[in-house]
Formats: structure tokens, C-alpha cells, sequence
């Protein structure tokens, strides 16, 4: 018999839960898809490629990102201020799960 009950589980324990604390929401896993296959990508490019996204929202998912340590800010130092994101080493991390979303949507779509 299974000793595996769902009345002693708890879904926040589990490795799922930890990974989609990460790249949950609208922006963080396009963003993380666009990262993985153009990095580096400078903030304006970010916005051209999500579309329809503010300043502001953008701004706050890569800084989250960043906290994560899922992606890095490289700023430097001219004029005018470039600034680009690129993964980091975690992040390139997740590379094989975003394939393997994208190999899903590719063999499933209708």
C-alpha cells in the first residue's frame, strides 16, 4: 500500500513549487525563453519582443529575475547608459525544462 496520502502533502514543499515561485507569470518565463535564445538582450529589445508590456512591469520581472539570480544586469559605463541581461549560470539551468515546454507546445499544438 502506498504510504503516499494527500492528507499529509504539502504542495509548497515540493520542487514544483519551489521552480514556479521562479519563473511564474505573464512575462518571467517569455522572458527567460528570450534570453536563452538571444542573449544578451538589451532592455528595449526585451520590450520590442514581449509586446504589449509597461515599462514598469518589465522593469519589475527582471529585477525579480535578478534577485533569483536567474539572469544577470550588465550596466555599462557610456553615454548614453547601455545595460543588457543576460542568464546566469542558474538560470541556463532551466534551459532544458524551457526546451522541453517548447518541445511540448510544438508536438501538441493544434
Amino acid at each position: 500500500m502506498d504510504d503516499r496520502r494527500i492528507e499529509n502533502a504539502d504542495f509548497s514543499e515540493t520542487g514544483y513549487s519551489y521552480t514556479l515561485s521562479l519563473i511564474a507569470g505573464k512575462y518571467k518565463p517569455i522572458i527567460l525563453y528570450c534570453l536563452m535564445e538571444y542573449e544578451p538582450v538589451r532592455f528595449n529589445e526585451m520590450q520590442r519582443y514581449l509586446g504589449r508590456v509597461a515599462d514598469k512591469t518589465l522593469s519589475r520581472n527582471l529585477k525579480e529575475l535578478e534577485r533569483d539570480e536567474l539572469i544577470v544586469r550588465t550596466v555599462y559605463p557610456q553615454i548614453p547608459p547601455k545595460v543588457e541581461y543576460s542568464l546566469t549560470e542558474r538560470g541556463h539551468s532551466l534551459v532544458a525544462v524551457l526546451d522541453r515546454l517548447c518541445d511540448w507546445g510544438m508536438e501538441n499544438r493544434r
